[in-house]
């Protein structure tokens, strides 16, 4: 079985474009999504859309905000508030209620089976707490704390926007970065990890896709 992971999209759908036309190179069987999909308003972007076929889909800390707080019922305390409200309301207009709705129902935690008898576990931030990302640059007690004590074997998340692969208390956590936002001072690129799951054990790829060229090019971190 091979997984497709990806997070952290913010409505930049070119971004999501060019990675899905990477991907369509290889048959993968699911597109797991580690939340924070639908923030900025592009080209009338639609999540359901977007995202068709075989898929786990988490809901991400600015997911559950767009959907739940209504813009105008808050008060700004400055332009930089104001515009940002401005952008909320323009975003819940262009998704529409329906997709709003859907977004309030997608959960938390998603957890994968796999094929070694194994189980994923697929979250925006961490076990522990969904809204507080796991990143490189924690210690291995501040990222144990932070898986407590959930039993998966593997757990998939974004968040941070920096994609990394280790192994905690015998726990392998892979943040498979960010689609929308990645960081870097040099051309704009897109961040996805290939997870293929067989009965002897998994295999972790994790790949980066320039925005700038042909989706052709990809190259691995």
């Amino acid at each position: 079985m091979l997984l497709l992971c990806i997070s952290d999209i913010h409505g930049h759908l070119d971004a999501l474009r060019a990675v899905l036309a990477t991907a369509e190179r290889r048959a993968f069987h699911k597109l797991l999504v580690a939340g924070t999909s639908s923030f900025q308003a592009r080209s009338r972007w639609r999540p359901a859309a977007a995202l068709r076929g075989g898929r786990r889909h988490g809901a991400g800390l600015t997911d559950r905000a767009v959907a739940t707080i209504d813009p105008a019922g808050l008060q700004p305390r400055s332009d930089h508030e104001r515009e940002r409200l401005d952008r909320m309301k323009t975003t819940r207009d262009a998704l529409g209620e329906l997709i709003l709705q859907r977004i309030r129902r997608l959960p938390t935690h998603q957890r994968v089976p796999l094929e070694d008898g194994g189980e994923l576990l697929l979250v925006h931030g961490s076990p522990a707490d969904p809204g507080e990302a796991l990143s490189h640059d924690m210690s291995d007690p501040e990222i144990n704390a932070l898986i407590a004590d959930d039993t998966a074997d593997i757990i998939v998340c974004g968040a941070s926007h920096l994609p990394f692969d280790r192994t905690v208390g015998g726990v392998r956590v892979v943040n498979v970065g960010s689609v929308g936002e990645a960081p870097g001072a040099g051309p704009r690129v897109a961040h996805a990890t290939w997870i293929e799951s067989t009965p002897r054990g998994i295999h972790v790829e994790q790949i980066v896709v320039p925005l700038e060229s042909a989706p052709e090019a990809e190259a691995r971190v």
